[in-house]
């Protein structure tokens, strides 16, 4: 990951102001939000799907606990953390994106998912909930879109209850030398032009393929994860590590 000049940060590949960051993201999202889940469905071939089902299994939450579901999009952690927690649990689905927060909702009620669910919108690095909140925190491929990832990770380790532990599901960097050439041809040449064909925006998704380049690989994101406060942090490489999910605690 590059470093980049004071009140700059990373765009993809592109160098922009860092309070332009927000906005831009929040662009590529109210474009993509529609098609979203159906382009997850294509472009990982529904392998996403146990990569979030492995999300949950490494929880440990229980009934009647509260879970943050932070960048949760159109709500797929939320509809099974919904269903664990229970009438006595509260799931939260925050977003920064009004419209994913819309899709979301939509979905989740039409799976009939309403009594313990509450859709918050919210930029990660200012969460706005109590210290010592919630008893588990999940962020699934929303890190890299955030600009100051430092003070996001930071923001969320406020707000878990001591003993809660935070899941950070994201695409990161592949573990063999032959993934990783796939991977590249497929992100930078394949991505974009099913972008263009299923949801009309190949921009969007060059940008998506960019910024999981620049995203922290495993051991810097363990090291962030720690410099915040987190124990115990450990991290599971999926899919020869095209995915990590990173997995720390608070004591």
């Amino acid at each position: 990951m590059q470093e980049t000049p004071d009140n700059k940060t990373h765009f993809g590949f592109k160098t922009v102001e860092e309070d332009k960051k927000v906005e831009l993201v929040a662009d590529v999202f109210h474009s993509v939000a529609a098609k979203y889940d159906i382009m997850n469905d294509v472009l990982s071939m529904g392998i996403h799907r146990i990569w979030k089902r492995f999300t949950v299994d490494c929880s440990g939450v229980r009934q009647g606990q509260k879970v943050l579901d932070l960048a949760g999009g159109t709500g797929d952690l939320t509809a099974k953390f919904s269903r664990i927690v229970g009438a006595k649990g509260q799931v939260v689905l925050a977003d920064i994106n009004d419209s994913m927060l819309k899709v979301g909702r939509t979905k989740l009620r039409d799976m009939g998912i309403e009594g313990n669910v509450s859709y918050v919108q919210a930029n990660a690095e200012e969460l706005p909930f109590p210290d010592n909140h919630f008893d588990l925190i999940t962020i699934a491929f929303g890190l890299r879109n955030v600009t100051d990832k430092d003070k996001a990770l930071a923001s969320m380790y406020r707000v878990l209850k001591p003993g809660g532990r935070l899941l950070v599901l994201e695409f990161s960097k592949p573990v063999y030398t032959p993934v990783e050439k796939f991977y590249d041809f497929y992100s930078f040449n394949i991505l974009p032009k099913l972008g263009k064909l299923i949801a009309n925006d190949s921009e969007s998704y060059q940008y998506l393929a960019e910024s999981i380049r620049m995203h922290p690989d495993q051991d810097t994101l363990k090291e962030m994860m720690n410099n915040v406060g987190f124990e115990g942090t450990e991290y599971f490489n999926l899919s020869a590590g095209i995915v990590a999910l990173h997995r720390g605690y608070k004591y």
